[in-house]
């Protein structure tokens, strides 16, 4: 099982991706740990997933439920909101256009054109102030001092692409509160680096983990995939996704 905080190199590397590019093939590599769904009765093959982003916490995600994507394409999009726009709408759209620049890339490929696609947005709001992705430290302390000692609600946007292009999706709040961080705790988690890359400038599965004193909703939606909305999608449109589970635990208890 691969830490979501730091195994999540893992996943990569068994995909065969040794970069995030947004060309990278990723057969899953044939290790004991990786999980062989079986094949479906309905179609005698197993449908293949592409996961329209390189992120590691996501594919980590994804393994903890026995789920090994075929494919990474991820695709790069403009992540500026919209004037006026609110988080929700904004995860929204971001995770649709990212499924649709993977789309546009797979369905060229004679593996994947009848792949089941999955992208994914998150964002940080405090009321309707969408926080983002510090990019330098002092934007990350500002960032976190917005955080810490009040409410905030994260919110991912997930969008499933079946193989003949219709569209599924779901967004799915978290509500958080963190408790009264001091500065010199604020200093040192930027000197940490843990916060680069994440939005909202933290990563709950880490050390942040310390910082949250209320969370009403999902935990895996804070990470960056709430998991059981994504099983329900795939369930829905007859992605197997309980056929990888009986190999999983075969090999969990050798």
């Amino acid at each position: 099982m691969i830490s979501l905080r730091d195994g999540s190199r893992t996943a990569l590397s068994r995909l065969g991706a040794a970069s995030p590019e947004p060309t990278t093939s990723a057969a899953p590599a044939r290790s004991r740990v990786t999980p062989t769904p079986r094949a479906s009765k309905a179609s005698g093959h197993r449908p293949k997933l592409v996961l329209a982003s390189g992120s590691p916490r996501r594919l980590a995600l994804l393994e903890q439920v026995g789920i090994i994507p075929d494919a990474l394409r991820p695709t790069t999009v403009d992540e500026t909101p919209m004037k006026g726009e609110v988080p929700r709408h904004l995860v929204r759209r971001l995770a649709r256009a990212k499924a649709e620049a993977a789309k546009l890339l797979v369905r060229a490929e004679p593996d994947y054109a009848k792949s089941f696609i999955l992208a994914a947005d998150t964002a940080v709001a405090v009321g309707r102030r969408i926080l983002g992705k510090p990019e330098e430290g002092d934007r990350a302390i500002d960032t976190l001092e917005r955080l810490r000692g009040r409410n905030h609600r994260v919110q991912t946007a997930v969008c499933l692409i079946t193989p003949d292009d219709r569209i599924r999706e779901r967004v799915v709040e978290t509500r958080l509160r963190f408790r009264n961080l001091s500065d010199a705790e604020l200093r040192d988690y930027i000197a940490s680096g843990e916060w680069k890359g994440k939005a909202g400038g933290y990563a709950i599965q880490g050390i942040a983990g310390g910082f949250v004193v209320k969370l009403v909703g999902s935990y895996t939606n804070v990470v960056g995939l709430p998991l059981t909305e994504v099983i329900t999608l795939l369930k829905g449109e007859g992605f197997p996704v309980s056929s990888y589970w009986p190999n999983l635990a075969e090999i969990e208890t050798e």
